[in-house]
């Protein structure tokens, strides 16, 4: 099977909290990305709920989204089915 990269952003703190649970549970981050498009495919949706009611969907928020979208598209990289219209 063909591999290929996944780059992301994400705020650091997050990203060594994440990789502090993943080495905990005894995996890496990729094998959890893994997981989780895995799971996502197999069920054809986001595999745990996805409210407004969370801070991370708030305006403030969504527009730090898709300001980090436009500056990775800038810098050569591609954002893969994201929609960034209100």
């Amino acid at each position: 099977m063909a591999q290929t990269t996944l780059s992301i952003r994400m705020d650091e703190n997050l990203k060594n909290q994440f990789e502090t649970l993943c080495n905990e549970l005894g995996m890496n981050m990729t094998t959890a990305v893994c997981i989780f498009a895995k799971k996502a495919v197999r069920e054809q949706g986001i595999p745990f709920d996805v409210s407004l009611n969370d801070p991370f969907y708030s305006p403030e928020n969504w527009e730090r989204l898709k300001r980090s979208a436009i500056q990775m598209e800038q810098t050569g990289g591609t954002v893969h089915e994201v929609n960034l219209d209100d």
